[in-house]
């Protein structure tokens, strides 16, 4: 790959939460590589938790690519590795439940992608705005979306079952978007167990007063004071120029492609 346009400040925290037993979410900062992963596993028996590292164990093999397509080809290779292995691990232990949910960020040059499937985020936070990248793979985000339910009748939905995950089907449907990002501009990855208690613009708030490894530290502290109901998993990622930017230099071709193409 060319040589990289950004350092980043990167920062991670996770815990059980005040009423689980087992710490079921797993998580990856590879910042050598420009990859970042939060994984959320489900199923009984410790499957969960297993079905997680598996996923993250996977993407942790990832090595240098030339391009920026070869290194998304990469990641989802990972993903139906880890799809193919927790399937096996459901066939072992008698077709229970196993699966896991996973939120993938790639950064290649000025662009990132977000790889993703079930209702672990990605968040930007750029220009004193945040933006959720990923779309929560739920059955209340479909109602939402069809016009099912009103927003007001979803906050007191009952349920939220996740409609996509690794390991639950033969081809985990997973859903991909890319786009450009700026020198400053703040990614932040997390599981459900943050979002189910902290809003978007507290998330913004965190990060843009603290460095990457605080702000894990201190949204990871907020979901706990507000209850903990499962487990919580935060990765911040703050970019910063390689080089002072008078001195810096990006390809024309990068400057003009449109940000999809850039992962063709």
């Amino acid at each position: 790959m060319n040589e990289p346009l950004f350092t980043f400040d990167a920062g991670s925290a996770t815990h059980v939460g005040k009423v689980r037993v087992r710490n079921e979410d797993s998580h990856l900062v590879r910042s050598d590589a420009g990859l970042w992963a939060v994984a959320d596993g489900m199923g009984g028996h410790e499957a969960g938790n297993v079905a997680s590292e598996l996923v993250v164990a996977a993407l942790d093999t990832v090595s240098s690519s030339k391009s920026a397509a070869e290194f998304l080809e990469q990641v989802q290779s990972r993903v139906l590795l880890a799809n193919r292995q927790i399937l096996e691990l459901r066939r072992q232990r008698g077709g229970i439940v196993i699966g896991s949910t996973v939120t993938v960020l790639l950064i290649s040059e000025n662009h990132y992608a977000c790889l993703w499937a079930g209702d672990s985020r990605l968040y930007l936070a750029s220009r004193g705005a945040i933006r959720q990248v990923s779309r929560d793979h739920t059955e209340i985000e479909e109602l939402l979306a069809s016009g099912g339910v009103t927003i007001d009748e979803a906050r007191d939905w009952p349920t939220n079952v996740i409609t996509r995950a690794v390991g639950v089907r033969d081809n985990p449907e997973l859903e991909i978007v890319s786009g450009a990002f700026e020198a400053c501009d703040i990614f932040v990855l997390c599981s459900d167990g943050l979002t189910r208690h902290v809003t978007d613009d507290e998330i913004l708030e965190c990060v843009s007063t603290r460095d990457a490894q605080a702000s894990s530290t201190a949204l990871v502290h907020l979901a706990l004071e507000r209850g903990g109901l499962d487990n919580v998993t935060v990765i911040v990622v703050r970019t910063t120029n390689q080089t002072p930017k008078q001195e810096r230099t990006i390809p024309a071709a990068i400057l003009q492609a449109p940000p999809a193409e850039v992962w063709e």
